[in-house]
């Protein structure tokens, strides 16, 4: 049975703040692991070192290193003496992208530790081996507080994109086409240079902390995790075509590292074959995104939208928002089919102290706990007939 109580007293044990690889995400997994042995389950644990550069440092050195940039070929005042300075910003800039091709791989800076937690329940049927086929559910298990909320943050990206495109069509006129007439392209450059700049700033003092309890961003993705674990842990709940892993990843928070980690060590899985579920930051609605992809997605995806339960669930769009991360979308982008259930509504609170579990439905995390039984119980009867 899927019980509202529970998922009550579930969000109220995982909501406090636990940023990423400190003792606070370390007290959400002691917690987390309590849970799993009360319910006598076997788990794996996953321990990996990673890099705060990637998330919190980068995105500053790319940004105000092109502001710089786009400053001094504004200005275009002594050449051979700001050329060095851009030569060097350059450098420092192509570096820094050819590291975060490979994010998880940084170890320098500082190095935190963190760890993914699976739990893997097998199929009904003697005939699915352990890789065959999965229904993976994820959740992120840490939490992270930041001084400008999303939709904040969103807005100071658009303004920086915005200005900086501008911006390089003024200096290209100015420097290469139209010379001769500089001073008019001086002047119509100030606006989005000041504006650049003030992007630039901003960014520089958005400071991640560890303010935000994280009710909604991810206790509720956590608690549909675990409330799924409790129904699928009764033998006679479990599915004859699938296994059922239950991951709860480290370090979202801090550039996905979590679902990396996993990722490469992941061995014999069949994305054709496989279904993800994750579970990010429900409030009181619900959307599905990024898109459904596949034959298997696709069958699941009708019986979600037209649910028994009377609960609205629709797309969002095919695209993630601007400026946001999540393990679904690594592994959608990785070419594995499945869902990622969000609130939009909730980046007026997410990464922020007012992330609190008042925010929350409980009644819209069991119906969907029960829809997604549903609809794998009717597809597991019917797609493999």
């Amino acid at each position: 049975m899927i019980e509202e109580a529970r998922i009550k007293k579930n969000l109220e044990t995982f909501a406090f703040p636990r940023l990423s690889g400190t003792v606070f995400e370390l007290k959400a997994f002691d917690k987390l692991t309590q849970e799993l042995e009360n319910l006598n389950l076997n788990y794996e644990v996953q321990g990996f070192t990673f890099s705060s550069f990637y998330s919190r440092i980068y995105p500053k050195i790319a940004f105000s290193s092109i502001s710089i940039i786009s400053l001094l070929l504004y200005l275009n005042i002594h050449m051979m003496i700001f050329l060095p300075l851009i030569i060097a910003l350059f450098s420092i800039l192509i570096t820094s992208v050819i590291l975060t091709r490979k994010p998880e791989k940084i170890q320098f800076i500082k190095k935190l530790n963190s760890q993914n937690v699976i739990v893997k329940i097998k199929a009904k049927s003697d005939e699915i081996k352990n890789n065959d086929r999965i229904a993976l559910f994820i959740s992120h298990i840490d939490s992270k507080g930041q001084r400008f909320k999303i939709k904040i943050r969103i807005r100071i990206i658009k303004l920086w994109i915005y200005s900086s495109l501008v911006l390089f069509i003024i200096i290209t006129f100015k420097n290469f086409i139209l010379i001769g007439f500089e001073i008019i392209f001086y002047i119509s450059g100030v606006f989005p240079l000041i504006l650049n700049i003030i992007a630039s700033i901003l960014m520089l003092l958005n400071i991640t902390d560890n303010t935000s309890e994280g009710a909604i961003d991810n206790a509720s993705g956590i608690t549909c995790n675990l409330e799924l674990l409790n129904y699928y842990n009764l033998p006679e709940n479990r599915l004859t075509n699938y296994n059922m892993w239950f991951l709860f990843t480290g370090a979202e928070e801090c550039g996905t590292m979590g679902i990396r980690f996993f990722y490469n060590n992941l061995e014999n899985f069949d994305p054709i074959q496989s279904l993800i579920f994750n579970f990010e930051s429900i409030t009181n609605h619900l959307y599905i995104f990024p898109a459904v992809k596949g034959k298997l997605a696709k069958e699941i995806d009708y019986l979600l939208l037209h649910n028994k339960r009377n609960l609205p669930i629709s797309h969002y769009r095919t695209e993630r928002v601007l400026g946001t991360h999540s393990d679904g979308v690594f592994l959608g982008n990785k070419g594995f089919q499945g869902f990622e259930f969000g609130e939009v509504a909730a980046y007026d609170y997410m990464h922020t102290p007012n992330d609190t579990i008042d925010k929350i439905d409980t009644n819209v995390l069991k119906k969907l706990c029960q829809v997604i039984t549903d609809a794998l119980k009717e597809h597991d009867l019917k797609f493999f007939k």
